[in-house]
């Protein structure tokens, strides 16, 4: 086993909507402020990793050369929605590795507005013929399929953004910060039934920036390091003739990093899960051993993932009320989980926050990620 690795830094600049600012001045502010939280300088950072989307060739060098030109290595990492996460887990695995002692993670997106396409590979292939390459009609039919097995009714699922978007108001750097009902969230404009137009995550601008280290070098500035203790990614896979209904291989992956990390979901303090639409919380407590089977609808409804619940998740507001820029969205997970786990989310603090699980998906690959204090 080599070094251990630290979350030294943490960085974003707001979510939300920013029609007057470039990929490289959004990744600027982030940047600055992960170089702050950590005591580093910029040419200290030994490599470079941005997690993106379609900010096209090069965006690596317009980001991080918004900070500095200082010759470092810069790897871009594309995996949709979890481009960032899995940018900090190859950082991470470059530090255990020895090949760094600080490394940089910044992710980026400027998105357009409207409905996100590209599941199922190319144009016109089965699922874009069959109407299902876009992400709500995705996220329907898996509830569809969640009702009919568990009686789960949409209510259960329009709790979990009632949660996100309370859980928003009590963070500055949240798309949206404004609290909003159940019977505002089932009233909404239908989008895929039963999703409706609130318990759907926003497209967004914005960045998020994690500067990783060595254990050995970050006890030059830390004394009570947040460590990124496990990680773990995988793809969809078939089983016994059918594929995995949700985006990825989620148990098989929560199984590994709980081995590796000691402890079981039982002992998790505060989680961040990936509620790109509403169900996502509701199957992803299930996923990750949270609840039996089945009853993560009552589970999430009557309130045990709330910040004073049995196992907060989301407590920044999630991608449902933060927002949701693609190639930066890992990173802000990362960004609140060492948030809590050094007791400084504010009004949003989980009591007592030691360990922490994130799991963040994208088209092609599932990243799951635990942390301790």
């Amino acid at each position: 086993m080599g070094e251990r690795v630290v979350i030294l830094g943490v960085g974003l600049h707001p979510f939300g909507r920013h029609p007057d600012k470039s990929i490289g001045e959004l990744a600027r502010v982030a940047a600055l402020a992960a170089l702050k939280d950590a005591g580093v300088e910029f040419k200290d950072i030994e490599a470079g990793f941005c997690g993106h989307v379609v900010q096209g060739v090069g965006a690596g060098l317009r980001t991080f050369g918004e900070v500095g030109m200082t010759g470092i290595p810069i790897t871009n990492v594309e995996l949709a929605c979890a481009s960032s996460s899995r940018a900090a887990m190859l950082a991470a695995d470059a530090i255990v590795g020895g090949l760094y002692d600080l490394a940089m993670v910044i992710g980026i997106e400027k998105m357009q507005r409207g409905l996100l396409s590209g599941v199922g590979g190319a144009e016109g292939g089965y699922q874009s013929r069959m109407g299902i390459a876009l992400m709500p009609a995705l996220y329907a039919l898996m509830a569809q399929r969640h009702m009919h097995l568990y009686g789960t009714k949409h209510e259960h699922f329009a709790q979990a953004s009632v949660k996100a978007h309370r859980n928003g108001v009590l963070n500055p750097n949240a798309q949206y910060q404004k609290a909003i009902t159940l019977e505002d969230i089932l009233n909404s404009r239908m989008i895929a039934e039963p999703i409706t137009l609130y318990e759907c995550s926003p497209t967004t601008d914005g960045a998020s920036a994690v500067v990783l280290a060595s254990e050995k070098r970050a006890r030059q500035y830390t004394k009570d390091p947040v460590f990124m203790d496990t990680w773990a990614g995988g793809t969809p896979k078939y089983v016994r003739g059918e594929a995995d209904f949700l985006e990825g291989p989620n148990e098989m992956l929560a199984r590994k990093v709980y081995e590796e990390a000691g402890f079981g979901p039982e002992d998790v303090d505060v989680a961040q899960v990936h509620d790109a639409f509403s169900p996502g919380e509701v199957f992803l407590v299930e996923e990750l051993g949270f609840c039996p089977h089945g009853e993560g609808g009552p589970f999430v409804y009557e309130g045990n993932t709330e910040i004073g619940g049995r196992i907060p998740v989301n407590t920044d507001g999630g991608l449902l009320s933060r927002g949701h820029p693609i190639g930066a969205t890992g990173g802000a997970m990362i960004t609140e989980l060492t948030l809590q786990l050094r007791g400084q989310a504010g009004q949003r603090q989980v009591s007592g926050a030691k360990t922490a699980l994130m799991h963040n998906a994208g088209i092609g690959g599932v990243n799951v990620i635990a942390f301790k204090r």
